[in-house]
């Protein structure tokens, strides 16, 4: 495939002023900052003026409560100009970016708080109209933004939203496998030329690179985007020098390592710089936020499931001979092994080398261990690892150390499971992925469901897993 099968401009050939488009780009800043305004505003007000009716029969809200309104609002939208998130780029062609949005949101409530203890307004605001405000808030703003990427991605395509003017430099081959790769359109960037490089020399003359920087000037580019191998340090150099003279952003395109990942960031600590390719998939305050939901409704559950489970022992005792609770290693965070605990559903206690996995219609599950397993009932006591911090309500679901053993040496990336704590119930399992694997696919659609969950984690998702695993008949499927 070719860059005019791709339908991708070959050399100069659109000169087009910028002057309009960045303006036109400030203006859509200003939209989108007005947008989130309003929302939060109008979505913190009417929640004070229900709460008002419904507590007092009057449907206008008090001075304070319009403050409370107009000073959420603005907090919010100022704290996501300074992340700049307001970028047209941030909206064009991305897909559920609940994660900044969350910390953001939370932020903003954070800040709240802190601003009212130091002027000794504490008292001012209703705690209802915060707390409402922050449960509300959060979905309008997601679904705003939701329509707001999608008209705003497809006014690019079509042309009506200015897309920023780019530039590929590099060989022919490798310009044609980035664009193919990537669909640099679809991320809201016009190409608007190619500077191809010779595929026979090693490093480019400084005549060519002259003759590109010059197509570049007078495109009135935004950026230009290097393709070239990275190994190919002498060349990058020569380029770089060259663009450096013209007043575009220069940027390095990517080398096919990062296929392999979904966020890279460069990452600074003191005078060094490096490329961040990985890190832990939650951060500091995503798992204090992830542990808090965890001690609230484990402690709730156990308190409120208390006589279920009771009942469930002694059904366990009487039904065949055995303890009540059985225990196997698993592997936990960062491959720590841990004893997790389930109601005793099979006749045998296996922790050993060799482990068989329990199925269809094996004669070692016991009646009520087959009415317990087709119920998920059996994890209930996995609620006691979840409280001592071993495990967490969703997750990755752990296997015994044999099989985890088993599995890491057949399936790439099965390990990274474990970069998370594991879960009672997970993404897999709401999708029907549970049971036997009996074969090697059926693991593997279990492990990209997990790594699915890990790479795109929210406390919104949490609670979607929690609640389908109550409720979605999937989530019932293919026990044994």
């Amino acid at each position: 495939m070719t860059l005019k099968d791709l339908d991708l401009p070959i050399g100069a050939i659109e000169r087009r002023s910028r002057g309009g488009y960045a303006w036109m780009r400030l203006a859509l800043k200003a939209v989108t900052a007005t947008l989130d305004w309003v929302v939060v505003a109008a979505g913190s007000y009417a929640v004070s003026a229900i709460y008002n009716r419904l507590s007092a029969g009057d449907w206008w809200s008090s001075s304070a409560q319009t403050n409370l309104a107009l000073l959420l609002a603005s907090l919010f939208v100022l704290l996501n100009a300074v992340r700049g998130q307001y970028q047209v780029g941030n909206y064009i062609g991305v897909r559920g970016k609940i994660g900044p949005t969350l910390t953001l949101w939370t932020a903003t409530f954070i800040t709240l708080i802190a601003f009212a203890f130091a002027t000794k307004t504490t008292d001012v605001f209703s705690r209802f109209g915060v707390m409402a405000s922050f449960v509300i808030g959060l979905p309008l703003v997601l679904l705003t933004r939701a329509a707001a990427s999608r008209l705003l991605t497809v006014g690019s395509k079509i042309g009506i939203i200015p897309a920023r003017r780019v530039m590929l430099v590099g060989r022919e081959a490798d310009v044609t496998a980035f664009a193919m790769r990537y669909q640099p359109w679809n991320a809201g960037m016009h190409i608007a030329g190619t500077g191809l490089l010779s595929e026979t020399d090693r490093h480019p003359s400084r005549t060519d690179i002259a003759r590109i920087v010059t197509q570049a000037r007078d495109m009135q580019l935004d950026d230009v985007l290097i393709i070239v191998p990275w190994s190919e340090t002498t060349t990058i150099d020569l380029l770089i020098d060259g663009f450096m003279r013209a007043p575009v952003t220069i940027h390095l395109g990517p080398e096919r390592i990062f296929d392999r990942f979904d966020e890279i960031r460069i990452a600074k600590a003191g005078g060094i710089a490096s490329l961040q390719l990985g890190r832990p998939p939650l951060t500091a305050g995503e798992i204090m936020l992830k542990r808090m939901m965890d001690l609230v409704l484990a402690s709730f559950g156990l308190f409120v499931l208390t006589p279920v489970l009771l009942m469930v022992a002694l059904a366990v005792k009487l039904d065949s001979p055995g303890p009540v609770l059985f225990r196997q290693r698993r592997h936990g965070f960062n491959q720590r092994a841990f004893w997790i605990v389930k109601f005793r559903t099979m006749t045998v206690q296996d922790d050993g080398d060799v482990i068989r996995q329990a199925t269809k219609n094996d004669q070692r599950i016991t009646r009520v261990g087959r009415i317990l397993r087709r119920l998920n009932i059996d994890e209930l006591p996995q609620l006691i690892n979840v409280l001592a911090g071993q495990m967490s309500l969703v997750g990755p679901r752990p296997h015994a150390l044999a099989h985890d053993r088993e599995f890491d040496d057949r399936i790439a990336l099965y390990a990274r499971r474990h970069n998370v704590k594991p879960g009672i119930t997970g993404w897999a399992q709401v999708h029907g992925l549970r049971g036997e694997t009996d074969t090697e696919d059926k693991m593997k659609a279990r492990v990209e469901h997990d790594l699915y969950y890990i790479d795109n984690w929210s406390l919104l998702l949490d609670i979607e897993i929690i609640f389908r695993t109550i409720f979605s008949r999937k989530a019932y499927a293919n026990a044994v």
